[in-house]
């Protein structure tokens, strides 16, 4: 009987012997997989841009706009008389009737004209921000010494919407504004943008040209896209991240693995405990 006992115990120490060597095997094995997972990485842009270099026939920021029916200017004028620069200020900034603004601006009419005091009516429609100021410095001449004119846009924007954080219409202070910054002021892109896919549609005239640029290629820098301009929608799709799903992929394998492994070992045990009983 003591012979007996003292076999059966040999035998359970071998199973649990041989047991414990294989739990500890298999664990170092799960622990291996599940250390191999990989921190997915952000999305960046210009991923085609070699470090450190130098980029060269890039479009420059000489757009130069036209005013259209419906702009609203701010006009600002000064000159040697303070007197008459505050009567003419203060007929563009409203509250005359006669004067055809809004706001603190003047409203281009359905003739292409603005209305300023002691002019009348003058032509600016087909102009750019830089030649009307010249063309009503030379009209003021007869009325205030030494004009100086400064014109602006009030009601220029762009709508930028799709996958970024926060889709908005974008005030346009400049003639056109690059593309990166109308995204920055929207938030940046979402982190499921499609960055090698970003739209852009433009007016021109009575058509709408249509145009798709990709972030990740840094030749974005010398498209003449690269600069918004008025009226511009931009809209980012939505994409799917191949970085996140391979790591998706990566992740239900290892689970898929410790979950067998785990089957197993509690199989092996079973099984030696019902081997040896």
């Amino acid at each position: 009987m003591l012979y007996y006992t003292m076999t059966v115990l040999q035998e359970w120490s071998g199973y649990k012997f041989f047991t414990g060597k294989f739990f500890l095997g298999l664990g170092f094995f799960t622990l291996t997989l599940t250390s191999c997972y990989t921190v997915n990485k952000p999305p960046t842009n210009f991923k085609t841009l070699p470090r450190d270099t130098t980029l060269s026939g890039f479009v420059t920021n000489d757009f130069q706009s036209k005013i259209a029916k419906g702009d609203i200017l701010s006009i600002t004028i000064s000159s040697l008389s303070a007197t008459e620069d505050a009567i003419f200020n203060f007929s563009g900034a409203g509250g005359n009737s006669s004067v055809n603004t809004l706001g603190s601006g003047f409203l281009v009419d359905s003739t292409g004209n603005i209305s300023v005091h002691k002019i009348g009516h003058v032509k600016t429609e087909g102009l750019t921000r830089k030649e009307l100021p010249k063309a009503l410095e030379t009209t003021m001449l007869p009325l205030i010494k030494h004009p100086i004119v400064n014109v602006g846009f009030l009601n220029r924007k762009i709508t930028v919407l799709g996958s970024v954080k926060a889709p908005s219409v974008v005030a346009l202070q400049a003639e056109q504004m690059p593309l990166l910054d109308a995204l920055v002021l929207c938030g940046d892109l979402t982190e499921d943008a499609n960055r090698k896919d970003i739209m852009i549609i433009r007016e021109k005239g009575n058509t709408k040209e249509i145009k798709h640029l990709n972030l990740e290629d840094h030749s974005i820098f010398s498209s003449p896209w690269y600069y918004v301009q008025p009226n511009d929608i931009v809209y980012v799709t939505a994409g799917i991240n191949e970085e996140k799903i391979a790591e998706e992929k990566r992740r239900n394998t290892q689970m898929t693995i410790t979950l067998v492994a785990s089957s197993v070992s509690l199989l092996v045990a079973l099984v030696n405990i019902f081997t040896i009983f």
